[in-house]
């Protein structure tokens, strides 16, 4: 494709010619390769196919300059890097590319956690990237550890524990011990992520959309407050609270 080609020769150039593109690292690339697929997923969630577009556009950006990079480094090539997921799709299909019989997404998954075991992985948590976020950590360990019986019977089961949790925070608290607070707020996190997925509701997603709404309902209170000639540093918590009441009414949930 002349395109992706000329995306190619473009990336080498800047790689020669930029000085900002010449002093890149894989290691000083890593902010902006998460930043990237953030900004993608942002895209999505306004439903704006027109920024989708560019976005994508931004993380092949981030494929293409690591693969320079390695190429650089003798390490491996742009070719080999398609290679590979090409000759791992094809191995991990072989419902597709083969004469296995999948019957359902449920079975495919199942189907694709033997494959993962049988390329080499020592336990069935392996492949858990230690950069996610930890509640999407959270999630993925769970799921993992569930697919092989290791999980609760049922959600009641579950809200007993996130009790159970709160009930051992509260207590760390009052000993004021900073190491067993941690602890325990890590406890309570975890578990209420495994009753988010006895529920079927994305953890990640929903702390996001109450963020979102935090942000839309201060930002009201700010443009209020911007309105009547005041700093939001002259205000009070009484005035704010009646302004955040004054949001809450309109249902604002998205920041500007």
């Amino acid at each position: 494709m002349k395109e992706f080609d000329e995306f190619v020769n473009i990336m080498k150039r800047l790689r020669k010619e930029c000085p900002w593109d010449r002093e890149q690292t894989h290691e000083s690339l890593k902010k902006h390769f998460v930043e990237e697929a953030y900004e993608a997923l942002d895209a999505i969630d306004r439903n704006n196919f027109h920024d989708l577009k560019g976005e994508l556009g931004d993380v092949a950006l981030q494929v293409v300059f690591h693969s320079i990079i390695a190429e650089e480094e003798e390490q491996f090539t742009l070719p080999e890097v398609f290679d590979a997921i090409n000759e791992k799709l094809i191995r991990r299909h072989p419902h597709v590319y083969g004469e296995a019989v999948v019957n359902s997404s449920k079975e495919q998954s199942s189907v694709w956690d033997k494959i993962k075991m049988n390329e080499g992985r020592m336990s069935v948590l392996d492949g858990i990237p230690q950069h996610l976020p930890a509640l999407m950590k959270a999630e993925k360990v769970q799921k993992k550890a569930s697919k092989v019986g290791f999980d609760w019977s049922d959600r009641n089961n579950v809200w007993n524990k996130v009790a159970e949790e709160i009930s051992e925070f509260k207590e760390a608290v009052k000993s004021n011990d900073a190491s067993k607070m941690k602890k325990e707020l890590g406890d309570v996190l975890f578990s209420i992520v495994n009753y988010a997925r006895f529920v079927h509701i994305d953890p990640e997603e929903a702390l996001q959309s109450t963020v979102q709404k935090f942000t839309a309902r201060f930002q009201y209170i700010e443009e209020k407050l911007k309105e009547a000639g005041k700093d939001i540093h002259q205000s009070n918590l009484e005035e704010m609270d009646k302004l955040w009441e004054e949001a809450k009414q309109q249902k604002l949930d998205y920041g500007k």
